[in-house]
C-alpha cells in the first residue's frame, strides 16, 4: 500500500523520501549517490573523501553580504532491531508519518530548503541578496571535516556570507523553536594517581579515594543543576550546566590496588556562565581530592557568541516578522547540544538555529525517527516565505 500511495503523492514528500533512503550513515556514510542537481563541490583539499556541496542562486546585486541556508547531509547509526520499519525504506504510515532515520534531523530542512528555492525560482522571483545553499558531510561527528575546516577556507569567504540559518529541534507544542546559542561542550577526564598495594591492606592515599571525592564534587555540581533546571519556570535544558560522567578506568587485578584512575565527564556550559572561574572550581575540586590529582581537555570549546534576537537587528527582525505573519510562536532557546552553528558564530556571522517542526515529538537519534509528511510540507512554505525575507534586506551599513 505504501508504493501505491506514492502515485497520489506531493513531488516533495516523494524527493525526501528518495533522500531519505541515502544511507549518508556513520561511520562511512555513502556519498557516492548524484542527485542529478548541479552542485559545485569543494576542491578536496578541504578534505579529502568529505566534500562539502554548495548550490547558488545569484542576487541581483551580489556585491551585498548573502544568505547562507546550511544542512547537514550525514546521519547517525542506528539499532535496525529496535525500529519498528527498516530506517532506510522511508516508509510511511496511514497517518502520513514517515519513519526514517534523518527525518528530524535534518535531512527534511534541506529538502525543504531546495523545494522552496525551487519554487521560488519557478515563480520567476529575484532578489538583492544571492543565497547559498551548503551541504556539509560531517556533523554528526563534531564537523571537523566540514564546517570547521570550510569555515576558514577561502572558498567559504568568497561566499560574502552576511546570515545563516542551520538546523533545529522539534517543539512537541504548537510553538516553534528556534536558536541563538549553543552551550560550550568540555570534555576532560581526571588522572588520580595514588599508592599502590596488595588488597588485603589499608594503603594510605589511593587513587579510588581520590577518585570518589572527584566524582562526589562533580556529581553534586550535576545535582545542583538539575534542581536549577527543575524548579525554574523560566529555565530550559539550554540554560543549565549539564554534567555527565561517561567513563571510568583504572585496575589490573582484583587483589591489587591501583596506581592510578580516571574518570571522565562530558560537561556542557551555557554562554553566560564565566568559563575561567567554572575551571577554577574544577582545579578546586581536583585539590580537594588529594595530591598530584590533574586533569585534561579532550575538547574545550571557549567560544561564547550569541546571536542578536533584538528586533533592531534587521537579520532576525526580518526573520520573526515574516514567522508572525505566518501565525507562527516562536520560543527562543539556548541548542543545548552542538550543531556546525558553533563554527558559524565564531567567525562573527549571525546563525539561528530553526527547523519548522512543531506538534513533533523530538526525537532525534532516537529509535523511530519519523516526520508527518504535512509538517514537511508546512516547512517548505515557511522557507518560501523566509528566503524572500531574508534576501531582501535593504543594504545595510558598510555594504555599498
Amino acid at each position: 500500500s505504501d508504493l501505491l500511495a506514492e502515485g497520489d503523492e506531493d513531488p516533495s514528500v516523494s524527493l525526501f523520501r528518495e533522500y531519505l533512503r541515502l544511507r549518508t550513515v556513520h561511520p562511512e556514510p555513502d556519498y557516492g549517490t548524484s542527485s542529478g542537481l548541479r552542485y559545485w563541490l569543494s576542491p578536496q583539499n578541504v578534505c579529502p573523501g568529505r566534500v562539502v556541496a554548495i548550490m547558488t542562486w545569484m542576487g541581483t546585486n551580489p556585491g551585498l553580504k548573502s544568505i547562507l541556508l546550511n544542512s547537514h547531509t550525514d546521519v547517525v547509526p542506528v539499532y535496525k532491531e529496535h525500529w519498528k520499519y527498516d530506517p532506510f525504506a522511508a516508509f510511511k504510515d496511514a497517518d502520513g508519518n514517515i519513519y526514517a532515520r534523518g527525518t528530524q534531523d535534518m535531512k527534511c530542512v534541506t529538502i525543504q530548503y531546495i523545494e522552496a528555492i525551487r519554487r521560488l525560482k519557478a515563480k520567476g522571483q529575484t532578489f538583492a541578496r544571492t543565497t547559498h545553499l551548503m551541504f556539509v558531510p560531517d556533523e554528526e561527528v563534531g564537523g571537523h571535516k566540514g564546517m570547521e575546516m570550510f569555515i576558514n577556507h577561502p572558498e567559504f569567504k568568497n561566499l560574502n556570507v552576511g546570515f545563516a540559518l542551520d538546523e533545529g529541534l522539534a517543539n512537541p507544542g504548537e510553538a516553534f523553536t528556534v536558536f541563538y546559542g549553543e552551550r560550550n561542550p568540555w570534555w576532560l577526564t581526571v588522572r588520580c594517581p595514588g599508592s599502590p598495594g596488595h588488597g588485603s591492606r589499608f594503603v594510605e592515599n589511593t587513587a579510588a579515594e581520590k577518585l570518589r571525592s572527584v566524582i562526589n564534587s562533580f556529581l553534586d555540581f550535576r545535582e545542583k543543576e538539575k534542581h536549577r533546571l527543575n524548579t525554574s519556570e523560566c529555565f530550559t535544558l539550554g540554560d543549565v550546566t549539564t554534567v555527565n560522567m561517561t567513563m571510568l578506568n583504572g585496575g589490573v587485578a582484583y587483589n591489587v590496588i591501583p596506581a592510578e584512575m580516571d574518570v571522565s565527564f562530558d560537561m556542557r556550559i551555557p554562554p553566560a556562565v564565566n568559563l575561567q572561574e567554572f575551571e577554577e572550581q574544577i582545579k578546586r575540586w581536583c585539590r580537594e581530592a588529594g595530591e598530584d590529582v590533574t586533569y585534561e581537555f579532550a575538547q574545550k570549546h571557549m567560544n561564547q557568541t550569541v546571536t542578536s534576537t533584538d528586533e533592531s537587528d534587521p537579520w532576525w527582525h526580518a526573520f520573526s516578522c515574516t514567522c508572525k505573519s505566518l501565525n507562527m510562536t516562536l520560543k527562543k532557546e539556548i541548542f543545548p547540544a552542538a550543531t556546525d552553528s558553533r563554527f558559524i558564530r565564531a567567525v562573527g556571522l549571525p546563525a539561528i538555529g530553526f527547523s519548522p517542526m512543531n506538534h513533533t515529538p523530538i526525537l532525534l537519534h532516537d529509535h523511530n525517527e519519523y516526520l508527518n509528511e504535512q509538517v514537511f510540507l508546512r516547512g517548505i512554505q515557511v522557507y518560501e516565505k523566509l528566503v524572500p525575507a531574508l534576501a531582501s534586506i535593504p543594504p545595510q551599513p558598510g555594504e555599498e
